[in-house]
């Protein structure tokens, strides 16, 4: 049981922490874009502004790696967002091969204490044949409560888990649009940027 109750205590610790790192306004700021933009257009952006936009959020890390090669070609530059990109997605999962592997070993671990269980059960019909309930109850009781108690851990991690990967998908490929969207202003394949603010 106590393995399954350091797992619970993870999981629910690893879950609330990635739901406050992963919020959108602190990964994807509202108008980030059209600020940048802005400053581009304007001949306003210098190498401190490019640091803070950098320091900024996982979307400004990833418009940086782009701005750094806004002088180059189309393809350079969306190779540069694209890299950035992979590592910021990366720093996104982190947690989540942790919380998934809670899901998958508590019951496992339950698993464990029910076999655990059914063995104090033998050993107890062995040595006291089974005229005594009590003892047999009480492996049979562990059996079954190491059992469920690793189901209860296991089903709301694996919850936990596909929610939030499934959270960090969709805000890779928001960024990835975001991104998207100041290289073709750059470019000149967008005359404007209104629908990025």
């Amino acid at each position: 049981m106590l393995p399954i109750v350091v797992c619970s205590v993870l999981a629910v610790a690893l879950f609330a922490e990635r739901m406050w790192a992963l919020q959108r306004g602190r990964i994807i700021p509202r108008h980030l874009v059209a600020q940048v933009w802005h400053k581009v257009k304007n001949d306003a952006l210098d190498a401190n502004q490019l640091r803070e936009i950098r320091a900024g959020s996982p979307l400004g890390r990833v418009i940086a790696a782009g701005l750094v090669n806004m002088h180059h070609d189309r393809e350079i530059m969306m190779e540069s967002i694209e890299d950035a990109g992979r590592h910021e997605a990366h720093g996104l999962e982190r947690y989540l091969n942790t919380l998934g592997t809670i899901a998958a070993i508590t019951p496992l671990l339950g698993l464990l204490g029910t076999v655990i269980g059914m063995i104090k059960v033998f050993a107890a019909i062995s040595a006291q044949g089974l005229g005594d309930a009590a003892a047999l109850a009480g492996g049979i009781s562990e059996a079954l409560i190491t059992t469920a108690a690793g189901l209860v851990v296991a089903i709301p991690s694996l919850i936990a888990y596909r929610y939030l990967r499934g959270k960090v998908d969709a805000l890779v490929v928001d960024m990835e649009q975001e991104s998207l969207k100041l290289v073709e202003v750059i470019h000149g394949q967008r005359d404007r940027l209104g629908s990025a603010a």
